[in-house]
């Protein structure tokens, strides 16, 4: 685990905040190279990444402020750096990303669902990197673990700027995640160059990645994702249902077998 990337001095450079930075910016590449193929404007294509890159990052550190136990309670909290400091939850961010893209895509005029697929692969793989800036950071750490793949961090900094526990061998949840991620980007891209209809791409996405988020939680011990249901499930378990259904009838509306029955309606 190296939470610094580089230190002199007094300066340092954070390996979580590159590697967020990096996976930011190659998944806005290939978002904007997957748009051009399309026939997407590639400047707009562009704007729309940015506004939904900054809306991300908004609407994760919200949620965090909402789930993330104490804060509510003390608001001097919310603007302290421990809170700009932290990742934020993930699920909040799609959620604001979502949301900012649908409103300049309509500002902008672009084709909704084809837009939406030309970036449904670089969000998983930007998504993957950002994770593997988690695990150097050591945040979103896992449940203490005796399998052989646990991760036990050391760094006294992880401890002073997120709380990761230390000595204590956990699941590498963060490395889970990066690696379900690198395996949806390729089965994405697989399906870009291969679909049949506008919105297959995302329907996928949302579908893969609820189902691999939703069974992920159970291993996640930070806090943060919120409790419902006197503690039987997450927040950011319930956000992932939501997503599941939300492809699952993204492919059943928009499947070539299903227009024809609309038609006859």
């Amino acid at each position: 685990m190296f939470p610094n990337l580089a230190h002199y001095g007094r300066f340092f450079i954070p390996t979580y905040g590159f590697l967020v930075a990096l996976g930011v910016l190659i998944g806005l590449w290939i978002s904007v190279r997957n748009s051009q193929k399309q026939g997407i404007n590639p400047d707009h294509a562009w704007n729309l990444g940015i506004i939904v890159v900054l809306a991300g990052i908004i609407g994760a550190k919200i949620l965090y402020v909402f789930v993330e136990p104490g804060i509510l309670e003390h608001p001097s909290q919310i603007l302290s750096f421990s809170t700009l400091q932290a990742g934020g939850v993930f699920s909040g961010g799609l959620l604001a990303a979502l949301a900012a893209a649908w409103w300049y895509i309509r500002r902008a005029h672009m084709p909704t669902l084809a837009t939406c697929d030309a970036f449904a692969p670089g969000l998983a793989l930007g998504h993957a990197i950002g994770r593997v800036g988690c695990f150097s950071a050591g945040c979103c750490w896992g449940k203490p673990t005796q399998h052989f793949w646990g991760v036990t961090f050391t760094n006294p900094l992880a401890y002073e700027r997120v709380g990761t526990p230390l000595g204590i061998p956990l699941e590498p949840t963060q490395l889970f995640e990066a690696a379900v991620e690198l395996a949806n980007f390729f089965v994405l891209m697989w399906l870009f160059k291969r679909k049949k209809f506008d919105g297959q791409v995302l329907g996928a996405y949302l579908f893969l990645y609820g189902i691999a988020r939703y069974f992920l939680e159970f291993l996640r011990d930070d806090p943060g994702r919120g409790v419902l249901f006197k503690g039987a499930m997450s927040g950011t378990q319930l956000i992932s249902i939501l997503l599941v259904i939300a492809g699952g009838v993204l492919w059943v509306r928009r499947s070539p077998k299903a227009q024809p029955a609309a038609a006859a309606h």
